[in-house]
């Protein structure tokens, strides 16, 4: 690990099963039982799975008929994300009593930079199991956390021992953990690019140490020095407890396909309406208005515009994605519509996000 890294103390904290085990919180009949969020219809998709569902092998982003094949007795309970949010404020509450350094990542999961944190703690490590049990004993759910000196090896940490768990990644355990570490651990590193990996002989940490910056970059483009400096613990990127949008959408799945713009204009005007819902009260507004279209065969396109002006009324979204709409003929019926904007009135804003960097010594409790 470079002695130029700036070393910090961050917290990874990811909820475990967070919207099943909200679901099971609530309605005590379901404590126990493979549960899935989501729909099970032919064009339902599972949003989250309980850990008793999890050993069928029912995993988020699945099909609801695929996830009923693998679980006949799974028990499908409809998203509540009002509900989920208001667990999620709970949960923020409780981390800012510790820092003002989150970086929410999602409703279920954050990073918390404790290096200098309101309690005058000497150990992240601490910090994290006394956030566990406080958010235990606030909301009666259960979260894990992986503690590190980055974000990455933090996040990376807070999976080994999920659920309720926590792992630490010592400065001095960093160089031994990256090297053992499955290549498809690594932040970037999907599906695809994993299998290009291992056509180059790259399958652990130790591997993509022994490569060259020159050799990663000719294979993997500017992504090649990221896989460079991340094995090496290089990973500078700052907890941001402001995390500007780039753009704000909304999209819908109808249950039965649809075959011409006419029968799509009232579902695109509530869409702009619900768009308008989630833009006003952030104070945002955007220039640029991009038409989402997925087809029934799955192709997925999409249409933007560029306005010179700023918008954020469902009036005006409607009227420049219905005209995206008819812009060229559609190709196969539609399964899907979603519109987003970007380009937004937060330039300003993301120039003074500060920078949360803190250099330190190696020798402090973890």
């Amino acid at each position: 690990m470079a002695e130029s890294t700036p070393i910090r103390k961050i917290i990874h904290v990811d909820m475990d099963a967070f919207y099943a085990s909200v679901e099971q919180l609530d309605d005590p009949t379901l404590r126990g039982k493979p549960v899935a969020v989501g729909g099970g219809s032919k064009r339902g998709v599972v949003a989250a799975a309980s850990y008793e569902a999890r050993k069928f092998g029912v995993r988020s982003a699945m099909s609801g008929v695929l996830a009923r094949n693998k679980c006949p007795e799974l028990i499908f309970v409809k998203p509540r994300f009002e509900r989920y949010k208001e667990i999620s404020q709970q949960i923020r509450k409780i981390f800012l009593e510790y820092t003002d350094l989150v970086e929410p990542l999602s409703l279920d999961e954050a990073y918390l930079d404790v290096t200098e944190n309101k309690k005058g703690l000497p150990s992240a490590t601490l910090i994290a199991r006394e956030i566990r049990e406080k958010i235990f004993d606030e909301t009666g759910l259960r979260a894990s956390a992986g503690i590190s000196i980055n974000k990455f090896i933090a996040k990376v940490a807070s999976d080994i021992n999920k659920p309720n768990g926590q792992k630490t990644i010592a400065p001095e355990e960093v160089e031994s953990f990256l090297l053992g570490l499955d290549i498809r651990k690594f932040y970037g590193v999907g599906k695809v690019t994993a299998e290009k990996m291992y056509q180059l002989g790259i399958f652990t940490g130790a591997d993509l140490k022994n490569k060259s910056e020159d050799f990663l970059t000719e294979h993997f483009g500017k992504s090649g020095g990221h896989y460079y400096r991340v094995v090496r613990g290089i990973h500078t990127s700052a907890v941001k407890p402001s995390r500007v949008p780039k753009s704000i959408g909304a999209e819908r799945t109808f249950s039965e396909n649809l075959s011409s713009e006419l029968f799509m204009l009232e579902k695109l005007q509530k869409i702009a309406e619900e768009l308008e819902n989630r833009i006003l009260p952030k104070k945002r507004a955007g220039k640029t208005v991009t038409l989402k279209i997925k087809y029934s065969d799955f192709n997925l396109h999409t249409r933007s515009k560029t306005l010179p002006y700023y918008i954020s009324r469902a009036e005006l979204i409607f009227e420049i994605s219905k005209e995206l709409l008819f812009q060229a003929p559609l190709e196969n019926s539609v399964r899907l519509l979603g519109i987003s904007l970007s380009n937004l009135n937060t330039a300003t804003e993301a120039a003074e996000t500060p920078n949360s960097s803190v250099s330190v010594q190696l020798s402090f409790d973890f």
